[in-house]
């Protein structure tokens, strides 16, 4: 019974994707404009570009006249479309890549990543007894980013 039941959606799904294919096609012989084509993506997977040179646009807005959550969003908004991009949304997170990826081919292999993680151990590990307290882990959490001093324009 399920089967059946599972065969008749399946069909009709097909129908209903043939019926708007066909549509589709119909308009195009008719003379109506194809639909455009879709921009070549990016690969998702791909890491984005840090070129500085190329994230120009106009100057940002006063501090002021901004309130908190504006002034997040524009530390990620580098060309002041008021559109977040996934590469703008990740050019903050390259130096922490770079600094990993020791022989700069901008893929982080597993061991480029095991040896930071082991220096941090052996510099956490004050006793050298290959072993962490409570005190020694804490040491391996990273520092607060220092605060800048208020703008006075």
């Amino acid at each position: 019974m399920r089967q059946a039941v599972l065969g008749v959606l399946g069909g009709l799904v097909l129908a209903g994707v043939g019926v708007f294919w066909w549509q589709g096609r119909a308009a195009i012989e008719k003379g109506a404009p194809p639909p455009p084509a879709a921009a070549p993506s990016r690969d998702p997977m791909q890491l984005p570009i840090a070129d500085p040179g190329s994230q120009k646009g106009p100057a940002p807005p006063e501090m002021s006249e901004l309130g908190k959550e504006e002034q997040r969003f524009f530390r990620y908004d580098r060309n002041r479309d008021r559109m977040i991009t996934r590469d703008e949304m990740l050019s903050t997170r390259t130096d922490g890549f770079r600094a990993l990826d020791k022989d700069g081919n901008n893929l982080l292999t597993f061991e480029e990543w095991a040896v930071t993680t082991v220096d941090r151990f052996g510099g956490a590990d004050k006793d050298g007894n290959g072993q962490l307290t409570p005190r020694e882990f804490a040491a391996t959490a990273p520092k607060p980013a220092a605060k800048k001093p208020a703008c006075k324009c």
